[in-house]
């Protein structure tokens, strides 16, 4: 038995010693790289640069608005006594829109009147008055010219007949005065008809029939509708202060409104405020805005506007897609086309990282610098020891031959997926998109790379 146990251990330990070694052999083997593919290849994905036309684009986002809008104030008070439309009728200029109770005006009118016959009565007074002064003045300066009067006399009939003729003057401003406050109350009474300024559609109607209005007297009267031009609407978005400066008064943009899916609307970019609305100023969250104007170009709100036989025109051009209807207050998505390039060579965006190339240049010491310049019969300068000065570019990894080589490149506009290659890169270089964290960190100049194409990545 003890022989039988001493060559069982004897092979248990042979055994477990060949084990060992594979087991060891194996740990060796995969950490050179012997076993297990003996690759250090790092996964990237790949894409081609190519010849492309890149739309530069800034979006943002507002509210449909009309682009002329009409506040309807009237300039008298009064009772509304006739109210001619509803919300969302068109109208026509010069159509009557509301009647304010006349009677008041009226009264003051025939008030006014009565006042003006009075005031030419008075003149015809002073003339006759004027021309009996006449008489006797000159009658008296006859005599007192023959010395037949006193000079107290004449003196006395001279100055009546002056005082007759001031008084003649006094009376026929008196007229003009009453005959300027007979044209206000006409013109007052002829307030109280409204009638519309320009053609467009009623968008709001604040009052009713029977109400009180305010007129504009002292200060602003109150607001009865609104008039506006349903058939020129634009959207009024606000631009961030670093895209601003890219947009310009004539821009293209596409505009989308959430009322009308997966449809896409023409627009122009028509004004451009000079002055910025700034929020949360003097704090780290300070945001600065400008808003812009974006007209909307394809033909809209035309039942709204009274143009039927364009809407049925245009319906019969494009059957099945109705001409937009629009209403104030609508939100919509505008993209406004700052600039295009044509037939220029463009990679995926996520193809540009940044590096470093300070950390390329060698650094030396003091010593090795003094070394070096005592060696060498040219001036220059030593620098001292201290920070490097960070020197980062723009660069592109290119696939060639398994590894990738970091290529510094100068970009120019981009779009939503791609941007526009100026200078390093030529039509078909194979450059790495991805992943994002071997991309911006790991990756260096001639690692060994493996392609996998972008559909299966994680």
């Amino acid at each position: 038995m003890s022989k039988k146990n001493s060559s069982t251990k004897k092979i248990l330990w042979i055994v477990g010693i060949i084990l060992g070694v594979f087991m060891i052999g194996g740990f060796i083997g995969t950490r050179m790289g012997w076993i297990g593919g003996g690759s250090n290849a790092k996964q990237v994905e790949t894409d081609q640069a190519d010849r492309r036309t890149i739309v530069q684009v800034v979006s943002s986002s507002g509210r449909i608005q009309p682009e002329e809008e009409v506040i309807i104030r009237p300039d008298v008070s009064g009772e509304v006594i006739e109210l001619n439309v509803r919300e969302g009728d068109y109208v026509r200029g010069g159509d009557v829109l509301v009647r304010i109770k006349p009677d008041i005006y009226q009264a003051r009118i025939d008030e006014l009147n009565a006042a003006l016959l009075t005031q030419k009565s008075r003149l015809e007074q002073t003339i006759s008055a004027l021309l009996q002064a006449e008489v006797e003045y000159l009658k008296s300066k006859e005599l007192y010219d023959k010395d037949l009067i006193s000079e107290l006399e004449y003196l006395q009939r001279k100055n009546n007949y002056e005082g007759q003729q001031a008084s003649k003057r006094a009376a026929e401003f008196q007229i003009q005065s009453a005959e300027a406050s007979l044209r206000r109350a006409e013109e007052e009474l002829a307030q109280t008809v409204i009638r519309a300024p320009k053609d467009g559609t009623i968008t709001r109607l604040s009052i009713e029939q029977g109400e009180r209005v305010l007129g504009n007297s002292q200060m602003a009267g109150t607001e009865m509708m609104r008039i506006a031009r349903m058939d020129q609407m634009e959207i009024l978005v606000d631009v961030n202060e670093n895209d601003i400066v890219n947009v310009t008064v004539g821009d293209s943009a596409e505009v989308e409104v959430d009322s009308y899916q997966n449809r896409i609307f023409d627009g122009v970019v028509t004004e451009i405020a000079n002055s910025a609305d700034v929020f949360g100023a003097g704090s780290a969250e300070q945001v600065t805005n400008y808003k812009v104007k974006v007209r909307v170009a394809t033909p809209h709100n035309l039942l709204s506007s009274g143009q039927v036989l364009q809407s049925a025109l245009l319906e019969e051009d494009k059957p099945g897609e109705t001409p937009p209807e629009f209403k104030p207050g609508m939100s919509a998505t505008v993209d406004i086309q700052t600039q295009t390039v044509t037939d220029v060579v463009s990679v995926p965006i996520q193809a540009i990282t940044v590096r470093d190339f300070a950390k390329d240049k060698p650094v030396m010491t003091s010593n090795e610098k003094e070394a070096d310049l005592k060696e060498s019969s040219e001036v220059v300068t030593v620098q001292r020891d201290g920070p490097i000065k960070e020197d980062f570019r723009r660069v592109v990894f290119v696939v060639r031959d398994g590894k990738v080589v970091r290529t510094q490149v100068e970009t120019g506009i981009s779009d939503n997926t791609h941007i526009q290659i100026l200078s390093g890169l030529d039509r078909g270089d194979n450059v790495v998109i991805g992943p994002y964290r071997t991309l911006s960190r790991e990756l260096e100049d001639g690692d060994e790379v493996e392609q996998k194409t972008p559909e299966n990545s994680r």
